[in-house]
């Protein structure tokens, strides 16, 4: 794979070209995944109260058991990606390949757990009496499409690498499309109820996969990969994995604590935390797009040994961080009369509301850093060090968070407190940003 010469990739506007290339089809896809469950749900509402609630509780336990692994998507990313600007697309698509076989194992071991423990599952999570039938049927059905999840995770990995966000984009349409119309024949054509939307689900992500393996394996044939499983380049995956799966534990750990000490607050202060948490929700999906394409972009400068490149990219990519956030944070303020009434009519949630989400609006600028900055680490296959971030950063947070409750704070305190936590988490990774320890170069990390 020829290199342009570094001078004429190092320019902001050759870097403004690539981000806005990779971005915009990621932050689509990135928009694609939620609207599965808005289907199911709005499908399923229409049965009766007990299944929505049912399938609440499932779609909780499904999205949980899937995210924890997205480490498929960033390590398969960040490794494809280095050697891709390595110019070995043979051992691109091999490293990629390995990444499948490892989602495949991992979506074998969560059927053989989760499907005889399913009403045990559904139980942890308090379902009523009536919920928890639906609930469980829904849980068990979809649980076997979790290894095509897992598979379009890693899958989506490998074209991002590949330096590719658009065909992750069709798929995502394509499959949002396929699950809508199957639910829409399965729960009321077919008169299979939760079942069928368990099943349209099942179907569509299967569907989504095999259009992912065959892409993957048109390109394997066209550079004489071998599509087998390699045990070496498996171990190698899950290795390189495993601190991504932590960061993303510690993660999950900070929302969790987040919600449990909003629902101790009161009923007001955790409705009014659902709705904040639903748009910081969707800003994250505006500022991930950026991450993506900082996951791929700064991947393939260190795989061709491009140290200046990668850190023009980096700098060029952080000021993108921070005129998005600016952006999301001004879009906030001004569209809050039109988007406070969407969700709620109740006086006391809209005040408890208000400057809870004046501090996300101000938070936005370092949100777009953080994201921005994880993303070159994560593209720079710098995963112990995000791991260890993350652990400190909770180990941060958590004791703050806790004492909102015992200090008499309301929601706008514990909002505050989720503005710290992305403070200390800007603070981390700017340190290791500015070091140059994360980069290294060649076709693998070393």
């Amino acid at each position: 794979m020829t290199q342009a010469p570094t001078s004429a990739r190092s320019t902001p506007r050759h870097h403004d070209r690539e981000i806005i290339a990779l971005a915009l089809p990621a932050f689509g896809a990135l928009v694609a995944e939620p609207l599965f469950v808005m289907v199911d749900s709005a499908v399923v509402g229409h049965l009766g109260t007990a299944q929505l609630a049912g399938l609440g509780v499932a779609a909780a336990l499904l999205a949980t058991a899937v995210n924890i692994f997205v480490f498929l998507a960033y390590a398969t990313t960040a490794a494809v990606a280095r050697r891709v600007g390595a110019g070995d697309l043979a051992g691109a698509i091999r490293q990629g390949m390995d990444g499948i076989w490892l989602a495949l194992l991992l979506g074998a071991a969560v059927i053989a757990v989760a499907l005889p423990t399913a009403p045990a599952l559904v139980d942890l999570f308090g379902a009523s009496d009536t919920a928890t039938p639906y609930a469980i049927t829904y849980l068990r059905i979809s649980t076997l499409g979790i290894p095509a999840m897992l598979m379009v995770l890693a899958a989506t990995g490998v074209l991002r690498g590949l330096q590719d966000t658009r065909t992750p984009l069709y798929v995502a349409i394509g499959g949002f499309g396929a699950n809508a119309a199957l639910n829409a024949v399965l729960v009321y054509g077919a008169g299979l109820g939760i079942a069928g939307s368990a099943w349209g689900t099942v179907i569509a992500q299967n569907a989504m996969a095999a259009v992912y393996l065959a892409v993957v394996i048109r390109g394997a044939r066209r550079h004489g990969t071998s599509l087998r499983p390699d045990a070496a380049g498996i171990r190698a995956c899950a290795h390189a994995g495993a601190p991504l799966l932590i960061r993303t534990l510690s993660l999950r750990a900070v929302m969790l604590i987040a919600t449990a000490v909003a629902a101790r607050l009161g009923d007001t202060d955790i409705a009014a935390h659902q709705i904040v948490l639903t748009l910081w929700s969707l800003l994250a999906f505006a500022l991930d797009a950026i991450a993506i394409a900082g996951q791929a972009i700064i991947g393939r400068y260190l795989g061709a040994g491009d140290e200046e490149g990668a850190r023009a990219a980096c700098r060029r990519m952080v000021q993108w961080g921070i005129a998005s956030g600016v952006t999301l944070g001004l879009l906030v303020v001004a569209s809050r009369p039109l988007f406070i009434p969407l969700f709620t009519t109740d006086s006391a949630v809209r005040d408890a509301l208000l400057p809870a989400l004046l501090v996300t609006a101000l938070i936005q600028p370092v949100s777009g850093v953080v994201f921005v900055l994880d993303g070159v680490l994560m593209g720079a296959g710098d995963g112990p060090y995000l791991a260890w971030a993350m652990i400190a950063t909770l180990a941060v947070f958590a004791p703050v968070a806790l004492l909102v409750p015992s200090l008499g704070g309301g929601l706008t305190a514990l909002w505050c407190t989720m503005a710290l936590m992305m403070s200390v988490r800007m603070a981390t990774l700017w340190l290791r940003t500015r070091s140059g320890r994360w980069i290294v170069t060649g076709a693998v990390r070393s």
